[in-house]
């Protein structure tokens, strides 16, 4: 272990302490935690926790070490406001290992802390829910006030600071799925085009839509609905992101703007953004849901599908009433995973269909989003 002492603070002045790692600076941020049992890396890197501190319920953290695939992030940096663990493991054993945790954080100034109780912090979080907190070697007071003066999730606009500033062609592949059976050109003529509109994209999102044989275009969250049409879309998608839905509103003007004029299919903050611009109400979780194994009910179907998810707020499922149709539901808390507007040919879903990390039992959606694309080309 490490020599440099220090403590997690958390805003009400629960304290926790631990010993130092990665970058040797204090860091606030909303603290929450991850159920997943792997998947490290694609949480460090996910833009979706960008001005949060996470926790990884998973006790030893860091054997795998770091590799360039792994990244979420399309420019690999990591997006976390600060690092929990139990136990950080200094022994890495991984082939494609190029790096250690530890290294990997100081070289992008991230602060982590472990050794601390990870069981004891997330029994607290979920009963008291999540809070601001504050990671670093300095006395506890202090850090108690760092905690208490950081911003609030609830009204932050984080999507400004991970979307792209200019629009770009995106061509990375997995190279390892089977293309859909039907065409993805539909009547012979040019591959589908989507047009994604980045809140803070996950990469392997973006690497499903290639995989379908689709033209991918990336564009800033600022861009105007007149400015995505002019690109002669196919389909348009809404990308997962950070920070609170209700506060992007511009966003929600330009989907506005783009309702009934071509297919669009929403993911994660995307959903909530959908969501809102058909008139439904968004609000904050006590403590969120993330994890890799989440179950949600396919109400169409009928069927349980166990899924990736890491989201703080979620789309008032009574709200939905009357504007769209309920397609999906969390079956621990009744909460709105999934809706479907055909008036308009969109649809959405809370949830990471794309996994990374995590289990692929909705995949389908991306197929779902190229048959409406190849119907609108007919």
């Amino acid at each position: 272990m490490s020599g440099r002492k220090g403590h997690l603070a958390l805003a009400d002045g629960t304290l926790f302490p631990g010993h130092l790692f990665g970058a040797d600076a204090p860091t606030t941020g909303e603290v929450v935690f991850t159920t997943g049992m792997t998947g490290y890396q694609e949480v460090l890197t996910d833009p979706s926790y960008t001005g949060q501190i996470v926790c990884m319920t998973a006790p030893q953290i860091g054997n795998t070490g770091i590799n360039e695939e792994d990244a979420e992030s399309v420019d690999s940096r990591p997006q976390v406001a600060g690092f929990i663990v139990r136990d950080d493991s200094l022994t890495v054993s991984n082939w494609r290992s190029t790096e250690s945790l530890d290294a990997y954080l100081a070289r992008y100034s991230i602060a982590a802390i472990a050794g601390i109780d990870t069981r004891r912090l997330t029994r607290y979080l979920r009963d008291n829910g999540s809070q601001n907190g504050a990671i670093g070697s300095e006395s506890p007071d202090a850090l108690v006030e760092r905690a208490r003066k950081a911003p609030n999730m609830e009204g932050l606009d984080l999507v400004a600071r991970v979307s792209p500033r200019t629009r770009y062609a995106f061509t990375e592949s997995r190279g390892t799925w089977n293309l859909p059976s039907e065409s993805p050109a539909p009547n012979g003529g040019e591959p589908l085009h989507v047009v994604a509109i980045d809140y803070g994209a996950k990469r392997n999102i973006l690497r499903c839509l290639v995989d379908l044989g689709c033209r991918v275009t990336v564009v800033p969250a600022s861009t105007s609905a007149s400015d995505i049409l002019a690109a002669a879309p196919d389909g348009i998608f809404l990308s997962n992101g950070p920070g609170d839905p209700a506060a992007v509103t511009y966003a929600v003007d330009t989907i506005r703007g783009l309702h009934g004029k071509k297919p669009i299919f929403g993911i994660c903050l995307g959903h909530q953004l959908l969501a809102l611009s058909l008139g439904a109400r968004t609000y904050k979780l006590k403590f969120g849901h993330r994890g890799l194994n989440q179950p949600v009910k396919n109400l169409a179907t009928g069927r349980v599908e166990i899924t990736t998810q890491n989201h703080g707020f979620v789309v008032d499922v009574e709200s939905i009433k009357g504007v769209a149709r309920s397609t999906h539901i969390h079956l621990n808390d009744g909460t709105s995973e999934g809706l479907e507007a055909p008036d308009i040919n969109a649809f959405s879903v809370q949830y990471h269909p794309e996994a990374a990390a995590g289990p692929h039992d909705a995949m389908y959606l991306f197929e779902s989003f190229r048959k409406l694309m190849a119907n609108g080309r007919r």
